[in-house]
């Protein structure tokens, strides 16, 4: 297991708008984001810690614009909380470790596969590709696809 981190090397070497999502709870437009209609299998990582997040395998298209999952890889890699910003009130989720601010979960997801969507900013992840997860210390993931 990693000793995953709020690493501030990460965090300096995030783009304006990574940092607006992740340090700042921001929102990125959707439709206009790396990872909204991405379908390559693999791993989506905290782009601040590392730790996993999702897996390709529990992404879906939800037509919102941003990348939708189903369920996090790991539960306890997410915290969620109450967020009662802009006149709504949302459940915001937040990486464990980094503490990056990754997007918001609806109940609004496929009920045959547990109902929620996790509505997740692009900005917030890096993906690793399922031919890379054991150079970039991500091993213990592969069976996830296979």
């Amino acid at each position: 297991m990693s000793n995953y981190h709020k690493n501030p090397d990460a965090i300096a070497d995030l783009s304006p708008e990574q940092y607006h999502v992740t340090q700042e709870n921001g929102t990125e437009p959707p439709f206009r984001n790396d990872f909204w209609d991405h379908k390559e299998d693999g791993l989506y990582v905290d782009i601040v810690s590392g730790e996993p997040l999702f897996t390709s395998h529990d992404k879906f298209d939800s037509g919102c614009g941003w990348p939708s999952f189903v369920k996090p890889v790991e539960s306890d890699h997410i915290i969620a909380r109450e967020d009662n910003t802009h006149g709504m009130r949302r459940i915001e989720v937040r990486s464990k470790h980094g503490d990056s601010h990754l997007g918001h979960v609806f109940p609004d997801g496929p009920r045959d596969r547990g109902g929620l969507r996790y509505c997740i900013n692009s900005a917030s992840l890096r993906f690793v590709t399922v031919d890379d997860l054991e150079a970039e210390g991500y091993g213990d993931y592969r069976h996830l696809f296979e």
